[in-house]
């Protein structure tokens, strides 16, 4: 057996009848994925590759399969076994489909570095909550909420383009000169590459994702720090010599890696991309499609023309549905008509968001509810630096708009009141029979959180946020945003006033946190009750490659049909597995023993 493998698979979109599996290949080949215990004895699905700048794809689409089943699979190339890995230490990969009455069950978080393992790099960015959650499961466990999630949700900075590690920089290094722009940030579709194989290729973390199927969206750092945050930044990216390399790049790799495994088979079939590689294979069947120019140009018009294609997508979650939104991309930024969502966008959210489900989730990879102090905040900022206060102010609202990250929802207020406006009609039965709750899931902050929406009769409505996965929180910011979560209201809603920016449409307080530790969220829904624990790693006697998994906040919450009574959430984030002055010691003592080896 050889390793043909260069990355995955990955399992990506599943339902009750199909799943995809995503991978990448070191050559041209026909990937087979063989289902070994299929009720009609082992089946066979296959795809040939197609190449893209020189590497190597194939999205294998299995179906006919019977809902809530669950069979083991291989991956063959050129009719080779090549996953599992001979000798893994891990349990097999599986494929399980939906049922279509099933709970909810899912894991979310987002921005993820991805650094070495080890104690110097515990200490820079933290234990990777990812990564430990899959040493967990693959030794057995079932995490604190007593059973496995049936989908990871990852809601953006799956990979860090712009602010690159050590071995991504060696990299850059060995093939252009980082002195010149733009330095040791990604340039193009190769090192897009590489660096989705050094997120991807650790082992638990591969092991993972091929029995998990995992949904994906992007936010700013796939592609460059606070990437739209306003018409101004984006002319200054467009006069630089790179960022129309840069931007190809992003977006095309993000279609292959990312985006592709997001769709449904009818999605799929529809994707304008997919079209022309299918037309392309019936044309050369047998052969190898290479792919370049049209993702190329794909990228460029996806960029130029944000309505032209469609980021976001729905997902079915059992008697619950899922629709994750572009926050990114689709964005309206000219002054004075700002827009999170631009109007195509805007109206297919509309066509979503509707009532029918038991649950209804709304992801989307920003917050949509900030603590009230900074939205009005936001707010203000919008209208200053839309020229509320003359010219020189909107000049200082800009720079406070980019250096101070001023860009999630609050910051363009008019899409959040008409989003929340329809979430207020999904939530008292006006489109359609009111859910039992209307969930929000975000992340990008650094620090997560559990707020709700004050209401007293219909869907209660609440936001779980989930960040990071592992790239903690500078410590001298975390007393700002622990402040400024409780205690910027005032100064918030006087800056907003001056400026006559109407409250926003609701009124929401926080129920628990912020916490900073890195975190992954595990979410259940079943029969009237939602579960939530965010799960992190904890090094204990010196076993940097092997944490052990903890629960650092955990929340339980009555959703019963509408009709019943809002009963108060209960949250409680936890102070840590180990307090007091043994903690104190054992994290000095690795620390010391960080350091020393570092000196080595």
């Amino acid at each position: 057996m050889t390793e043909s493998l260069v990355l995955g698979p990955l399992l990506r979109h599943v339902d009750d009848r199909s799943a995809a599996i995503w991978v990448e290949t070191d050559r041209a080949a026909v990937v087979t994925v063989r289902l070994a215990d299929h009720p009609q004895g082992h089946r066979d699905w296959r795809r040939s590759t197609f190449a893209v700048h020189g590497h190597h794809y194939a999205l294998v689409e299995v179906g006919d399969l019977s809902p809530g089943t669950r069979t083991t699979y291989q991956v063959l190339v050129d009719d080779e076994v090549c996953w599992p890995l001979p000798d893994s230490p891990f349990p097999p990969s599986t494929v399980t489909t939906a049922s279509p009455d099933g709970p909810v069950r899912l894991a979310f978080g987002s921005c993820r570095t991805s650094v070495p393992h080890d104690a110097l790099h515990h200490l820079s960015h933290g234990v990777d909550a990812l990564r430990t959650f899959a040493l967990d499961v693959a030794g057995g466990g079932s995490g604190p909420l007593g059973g496995l999630p049936d989908l990871l949700l990852l809601l953006g900075d799956q990979v860090y383009a712009d602010s690159t590690s050590a071995a991504m920089r060696d990299f850059i290094a060995a093939r252009r000169d980082p002195e010149e722009e733009p330095g040791t940030e990604l340039a193009d579709f190769e090192e897009y590459a590489h660096l989705y194989a050094l997120a991807w290729d650790e082992p638990a973390l591969r092991w993972l994702l091929s029995w998990l199927p995992s949904l994906m969206i992007f936010d700013d750092h796939d592609v460059r720090d606070d990437w739209n945050t306003s018409a101004r930044w984006r002319e200054q990216m467009e006069a630089t010599t790179w960022w129309h390399g840069r931007i190809v790049a992003a977006l095309g790799s993000y279609w292959v890696y990312q985006h592709l495994g997001n769709l449904s088979p009818g999605a799929r079939a529809d994707d304008p991309l997919w079209q022309e590689l299918t037309r392309r294979e019936e044309l050369h069947p047998g052969q190898e499609v290479d792919l370049t120019e049209a993702v190329d140009a794909f990228a460029a018009d996806a960029d130029a023309d944000p309505s032209s294609y469609r980021w976001s997508y729905t997902h079915p979650l059992g008697r619950s549905h899922l629709v994750v939104l572009d926050t990114r991309a689709a964005r309206e930024l000219t002054p004075g008509s700002r827009s999170m969502l631009d109007e195509t966008e805007m109206a297919w959210a509309d066509e979503q968001l509707r009532g029918g489900h038991e649950h209804l989730i709304v992801a989307t990879s920003v917050p949509f509810l900030l603590p009230r102090g900074l939205h009005h905040l936001e707010s203000w900022n919008e209208a200053l630096a839309d020229g509320r206060w003359g010219r020189r102010f909107g000049r200082v609202g800009e720079h406070l708009r980019q250096g101070l990250d001023l860009e999630h929802w609050g910051a363009f207020s008019g899409s959040f009141d008409r989003v929340a406006r329809m979430v207020d009609e999904v939530a008292d039965g006006r489109r359609g029979p009111a859910p039992s709750s209307v969930m929000f899931l975000s992340g990008d902050v650094h620090h997560s959180y559990i707020t709700e929406v004050e209401r007293t009769s219909g869907s209660r409505i609440l936001q779980l946020v989930c960040s990071p996965i592992r790239n903690p929180l500078p410590r001298a910011l975390r007393a700002f945003v622990s402040w400024s979560s409780h205690a910027a209201r005032p100064l918030g809603r006087v800056l907003a006033r001056s400026a006559t920016v109407p409250d926003p449409r609701w009124r929401w307080h926080g129920v628990a946190g912020p916490w900073f530790t890195n975190n992954l969220a595990l979410v259940e829904i079943d029969d009237g009750h939602l579960r939530a624990a965010w799960v992190s790693g904890k090094v204990l006697g010196g076993e940097d490659d092997h944490p052990r998994l903890a629960t650092v906040a955990d929340l339980e919450l009555a959703v019963p049909p509408v009709g019943a009574g809002h009963e108060p959430a209960l949250a409680h984030v936890h102070p840590g597995v180990v307090g007091g002055a043994r903690g104190r010691m054992l994290r000095l003592i690795e620390r010391r023993r960080a350091r020393r080896d570092h000196t080595r």
